[in-house]
């Protein structure tokens, strides 16, 4: 796992869209009074997306101020989880699952497709800007393995092959469909039912 880093250049200020202050006020009325503070990770979430997947400082202290707590504590909770990037990574985030069921399955052959299609190394703008990559640990989704998330959406069943043609697609901004690419529905057998085929006489 990489460590994250603080992006050096910064902009001079940040503030909630129209429609990003409407869901925060709809986010902190689901606290009791004096609890504010608990809508920070969505808040930060909020933050990552209207910025195109990074947080700023200055959204840190904005959300501090909107909820009125230190700006210190709003940073820790930035840093501690994996899940808010703290530095610009492109239009499209490209995170590979390599924990031991996706590894198993092929999920290096998916860090060689990042390596021959974005950048050499994880955390790294690709030569356009658009999009970068990086190893996280277990997504949950380990009976689809192997397999990765880009921006919000999971890309299951893999190998290199499909991969390097989601990255095409994807470097093209042309449409890319997330799930299975073995065509399973969910997480069910690849080969359709085994089990349970006759409802009827396994409810007697």
């Amino acid at each position: 796992m990489s460590i994250k880093k603080v992006s050096k250049e910064q902009p001079d200020s940040f503030e909630f869209n129209e429609e990003n202050l409407k869901i925060a006020n709809d986010i902190v009325k689901n606290y009791p009074g004096g609890k504010q503070q608990s809508a920070v990770m969505s808040f930060l979430y909020l933050a990552q997306r209207q910025n195109n997947n990074w947080i700023p400082l200055m959204a840190m202290k904005y959300i501090a101020k909107l909820l009125n707590m230190p700006y210190i504590k709003v940073y820790e909770v930035a840093t501690f989880y994996s899940m808010y990037n703290l530095s610009p990574v492109g239009k499209y985030f490209v995170q590979v699952c390599t924990t031991t069921p996706c590894m198993i399955r092929g999920a290096y052959k998916l860090v060689e497709a990042c390596k021959e299609k974005i950048s050499k190394n994880q955390n790294t703008l690709s030569k356009d800007g658009k999009c970068s990559w990086v190893e996280v640990e277990c997504l949950g989704a380990c009976v689809n393995a192997p397999m990765m998330q880009i921006n919000e959406d999971y890309f299951e069943d893999l190998d290199k092959e499909k991969t390097s043609k989601i990255f095409d697609k994807m470097l093209n901004d042309e449409n890319i469909e997330p799930g299975s690419y073995r065509g399973r529905v969910n997480s069910e057998p690849e080969n359709n039912r085994k089990t349970l085929m006759d409802l009827k006489n396994a409810s007697r």
